[in-house]
Formats: C-alpha cells, sequence, structure tokens
C-alpha cells in the first residue's frame, strides 16, 4: 500500500435540480492581490490572477485534491477518473449528471445543465484562430483532425464550431472521448487545469467579445461585481452542486484540523470572497496588520525581515494568532532576450556571447541576499521545484556568477569603449543599450537595482521602461519588447511543460524570447510523450543544456512563498499548482476582532 496518504475522498450526490443553498453569506473572505487581472476567459487568459477567479468560477473535468502531497488528480465535473486506452492515447470522460451553471438572462429562466458538449466546445475555442488564445499550445498537435480544422479556419477566416473533429467526440449527452494522435502520459494534466474549464456556446455567442467580462461557469462561485483592476465580488453559486468533503488524518497536524473542520460540510462554506488589488506591498502589508484582509498570500519580500525574523514567525505575529505557511513554490522568475532584436538577439556566436556575460555578470545569490530577504533560491535551470524531473543537485551556468569571465567574453566578441564615455559599445561601434520593461513598484525597484549594479559593474548600460502588467503581456506576445521581466508558476506537477517557454511553434504564446532552435524542438516533443521517468529527465536536461547554451532566457530564481492568515482563517492551504482554495475556507466569526 502506498505510504501517501489519501487526505481527501470527495463525495457528492446530485438530484434533477440544485440542493438547498447552504454557503453562509454572512462569511466574507477578503483577499489582495499584488498584481491586477486580465479577464475572465478561460481560452484567452493564461496569468495568474485571473486564473485565480477562473477556478472559481468555472469547472474543469478532473482537480486536485486539496490537501494531498505529492499531488493527486481527483474528478472534478467529472463523475470519475477517465477511461484510459491506447497506452494513453485515448481518454474517455463522464460528466458528472446534475451540475447546473449559474443562472444567466440567456438561459431565460430555464436551469442550463452541463453536458459533455460545454467541454467540447471550450476545447474547439482553444483552436479559434481569432482568440489567439495563449493556452493554445496545452492542445495544438495533439487531437486528431482539429489542427487541419484550425488551419483551415485560418484560409477561410471563420472558425467552424458544429464540423467534425475525429477525435473530439461526444459520444452521448454525458460522455466526451478525446483521441490524441500518440500517447500523452500528462494529458490528464492538461485537463485539470482553469483553461479546460466548460463554458456554455450560447452564453459566448449572445456576449461576443463582452464574454470576456461576462464568466457564466459551474463552479462554486459566480462573479457579482467587477471594477477592473481594482476590485473583484464573488458570491456563492446557488447551482453549485452538492458537493461534500469526508477524509481521514494525514500527513500533518495541520491537515488533520482542515479535515476536522470540513469533515460534513458541504462546499462552499463561505458566501462572499472580495478582492482588491494592491500593487505596492506596504499598503498591502499594512492592510493586512490592520485586519482589512483575511490572508497575505505571498508576504511581500520587502517585510521578510520584520514578519519571518530567521524564517520564524515573529513574535508579536504570533501573538495575535497569525498562521503561518511557508513552502518553495513551483516558479521560475526571469528576464528574456527576444531573439530578433537587433542588439540582444540572434544566433552568432558574438550575440550568444553578449547573452552569456549579461548571464555571468549578474549576482543572483546577491538577489536572493538583499531584495528577497532570502526568500528565494538560486535557479540552476528551467525545471522547477515539485515537478517530476526537479534535481535540487543541478548546477549549470545558468546559475553561475562569474565577473571576470564576463568581462573577458565582452572584451574577446568586440564589446568595448569605443568611443571613450565608460560604456560598453556593439562591435560595430554603435551604443550598446539594453532596455528592460519593468513595473514600478517598490520590491521591482529593488530587483532593478541589482541588475544595474551588477551590469554597470561590466561597463553595460540598462535602461528601465515602467509600465503595467497586461500591457506589457500583450506588447511581449506581439514582439515588441527587447527584454522583460516576469515569473511562472506550474500549472501541474509535469516539469516539461515550462521548455514551452523557448518551443518555436509557441511564439506569440508562451514563448516571448521568441527563440527557435530545431534540435530544441525536437526534444520538447519528444519528452511531451514520455511518461515520467529517468529516460525523461535525460531528455529535459539535454533540452535545459541548449537554453543555457543560447542563453534566450535568463531565469533568476524559485521563489519560497510565505503565506500569513488571520486566526479567523480556517483551512487554508498552498496547493503547489491549483489556485483556487476558497471553496475549502472558513470564517471562525467567534475569534473575529468585535
Amino acid at each position: 500500500m502506498s505510504r501517501v496518504v489519501q487526505l481527501f475522498a470527495l463525495l457528492a450526490a446530485f438530484c434533477v435540480a440544485p440542493a438547498p443553498f447552504a454557503a453562509d453569506m454572512n462569511k466574507v473572505v477578503r483577499h489582495a492581490f499584488r498584481v491586477a487581472e486580465t479577464s475572465f476567459d478561460p481560452a484567452r487568459e493564461s496569468d495568474r490572477y485571473s486564473a485565480f477567479i477562473i477556478e472559481a468560477l468555472f469547472e474543469s473535468l478532473l482537480t486536485y485534491d486539496y490537501l494531498a502531497r505529492p499531488v493527486k488528480l481527483v474528478p472534478g465535473a467529472a463523475e470519475s477518473m477517465p477511461q484510459v486506452a491506447d497506452d494513453g492515447a485515448t481518454y474517455t470522460f463522464r460528466v458528472r449528471k446534475g451540475v447546473y451553471f449559474a443562472d444567466d438572462p440567456v438561459f431565460k429562466g430555464a436551469k442550463r445543465e452541463l453536458t459533455a458538449q460545454d467541454f467540447a466546445y471550450s476545447i474547439r475555442r482553444m483552436y479559434d484562430p481569432k482568440l489567439r488564445s495563449p493556452n493554445l499550445y496545452f492542445f495544438e498537435g495533439k487531437i486528431i483532425g482539429a489542427d487541419e480544422l484550425m488551419q483551415q479556419a485560418k484560409k477561410t477566416g471563420k472558425y467552424d464550431y458544429d464540423a467534425p473533429i475525429a477525435g473530439l467526440e461526444v459520444l452521448d449527452r454525458y460522455t466526451l472521448r478525446i483521441r490524441l494522435k500518440q500517447p500523452d502520459y500528462n494529458f490528464q494534466y492538461v485537463m485539470a487545469m482553469p483553461l479546460a474549464v466548460a463554458m456554455a456556446r450560447e452564453v459566448v455567442e449572445h456576449y461576443g467579445e463582452d464574454a470576456r467580462s461576462h464568466p457564466v461557469g459551474t463552479g462554486p462561485y459566480l462573479l457579482k461585481e467587477w471594477r477592473r483592476s481594482s476590485k473583484i465580488v464573488l458570491e456563492a453559486n446557488p447551482n453549485y452542486r452538492e458537493e461534500y468533503v469526508a477524509g481521514s488524518t494525514g500527513q500533518t497536524a495541520e491537515d488533520a484540523a482542515i479535515v476536522a473542520n470540513l469533515q460534513g460540510k458541504r462546499l462552499p462554506i463561505v458566501g462572499r470572497i472580495e478582492v482588491v488589488i494592491i500593487e505596492e506591498p506596504q499598503p498591502r502589508w499594512l492592510s493586512f496588520l490592520n485586519n482589512e484582509h483575511d490572508l497575505m498570500e505571498r508576504l511581500p519580500q520587502n517585510f521578510a525581515t520584520h514578519a519571518i525574523p530567521n524564517d520564524k514567525l515573529a513574535p508579536n505575529l504570533a501573538k495575535r494568532g497569525i498562521q503561518i505557511e511557508r513552502v518553495p513554490l513551483s516558479d521560475i522568475t526571469m528576464f528574456y532576450f527576444r531573439m530578433d532584436d537587433p542588439t540582444v538577439g540572434g544566433y552568432t556566436p558574438d550575440k550568444v556571447a553578449l547573452r552569456r556575460a549579461i548571464n555571468l555578470a549578474y549576482n543572483t545569490e546577491e538577489e536572493v541576499r538583499l531584495p528577497r530577504r532570502g526568500q528565494a533560491m538560486v535557479a540552476q535551470g528551467f525545471v522547477m521545484p515539485n515537478t517530476s524531473s526537479f534535481d535540487p543537485k543541478f548546477r549549470s551556468e545558468m546559475g553561475t556568477f562569474d565577473r571576470a569571465r564576463a568581462i573577458a567574453l565582452l572584451d574577446m566578441f568586440g564589446y568595448v569603449d569605443k568611443d571613450g564615455d565608460g560604456w560598453r559599445d556593439m562591435p560595430d561601434g554603435s551604443p550598446l543599450v539594453l532596455r528592460l520593461d519593468t513595473l514600478g513598484t517598490s520590491d521591482y525597484r529593488e530587483l532593478d537595482e541589482i541588475i544595474k549594479k551588477n551590469l554597470d559593474a561590466v561597463g553595460i548600460r540598462i535602461e528601465f521602461r515602467i509600465g503595467k502588467w497586461p500591457e506589457q503581456l500583450k506588447a511581449s506576445r506581439a514582439g515588441k519588447l527587447m527584454m522583460w521581466g516576469y515569473g511562472l508558476s506550474a500549472s501541474s506537477p509535469d516539469s516539461g511543460g515550462v521548455l514551452e517557454l523557448a518551443y518555436s511553434k509557441s511564439i506569440g504564446q508562451q514563448n516571448h524570447s521568441r527563440f527557435k532552435n530545431a534540435k530544441f524542438d525536437e526534444l520538447y516533443e519528444k519528452q511531451s510523450v514520455m511518461p515520467d521517468g529517468p529516460e525523461r529527465d535525460a531528455v529535459i536536461r539535454e533540452a535545459v543544456r541548449i537554453l543555457v547554451a543560447y542563453m534566450p532566457i535568463k531565469v533568476r530564481v524559485h521563489r519560497i512563498g510565505t503565506d500569513l492568515m488571520q486566526p479567523w482563517l480556517v483551512g487554508y492551504k498552498r496547493h503547489p499548482n491549483a489556485r483556487e482554495f476558497w471553496r475549502y475556507v472558513d470564517i471562525d466569526t467567534a475569534r473575529l476582532p468585535k
């Protein structure tokens, strides 16, 4: 028997109509995002903070056991785990009966039941060229017949949502069969992501472009209020399926307490979620200290020395009953070099040398020690912690600081000061000036100071362009930025997904650097159909070595996440991949401030 204890067995009973509403509308969870959402269309958004909301509004066929570590997939809107055939090339899902969408005028007063066709339609939307889905890469090249229909749409200018797709079959009202071109052992993880959720076709077609701001799903919450980049209010969905949690105690005392609190309770428990956007770290921190928010998700690094000296909760916070959870995040932070930029791009030895020199000139340990206050670890490559192929002993030039080697590379390839102004120039004598797009918040300013200090030390001039997150994301995908600093979180325990950052077919989606390399693409495609194990690990490492050699992306750190909870917030636990936790938490009203 496995030593991993299954902490939750999700037990759901369904009727032909929604069961009586149970969430306590007097209970409110207040939460602050550090970055604004973009919108709530699962096919068109891929940022972390929009995904928070999407996971609460919609349902995917599969989801994750809330507490199980290592992570464990469980049925979501599916009544059971899929039937897998053809060595992982065919997946058959049975959708739960009696699941209903949130009420909407489009349904004309009738209860709209979830069907297999809704999932098929939502997957088709990924392939619609007009949507330019940043999530297409999760499906492109996989489902039999789907790419051919997409190519036809590109020629005709219209995607035919009714045309048959051999690999996407609705067998009956509740049965969906997906046939892949070749085995994909990680495809089940895709079906648990917030991009693979069910949307009602009549809702999308009625609201058109406004469907991005008019989400209608079958999830535990519905969108009650939205002031863009300011405030989001969710309320418990009265139509949400009857879901209860039962389970046994597990790995930690904290887990046992969560199970005990949730035992026999219908989900969701809390009736209202209020999210505000506070980009600056200081007001976000102060609002938590002033009891204005119930959760400080990812403590701002600026306040780590105050809140968790020596990585332990400060005595004044412990005295207040503040709770803490501190775990390595499944993520990387980085900045990329746009490979078709005339200054930092290109594949010739001199261009590769410039990017390698910038990498070697950057002291990542200094970033960890100073602006991040020890709340991160130096990244040696692209594979993230908590994923299957992560090797904490792996070392590469990506994580190496060597200023002497950086200077030698620059000198060797002609990046020297030709006009005597104190800054290095390009080999042809033109100015060498880097431009990094960044944010203007205090935490980003501290990080940018480290970049400037290190590049100043080797004579490279860098300029910072301050902008806003949603606009930078759009500009980056369009190939308009020279360099951009951002982070990426793993959406599954699959280690190979991060390599999409450099896959040539994902330019305009996840491949912001616009890197192209035939050997890398071959390795990416090879590992994507391999089962986890030493052979796949070796292929992933070889692909990573290509990225380290060409350096289209400078990976910086894997962050350590510290979450602080008010004493009255019950049941919170960070999941490595899933974001939506609101349905599992409760408010202990007896402990609320008087």
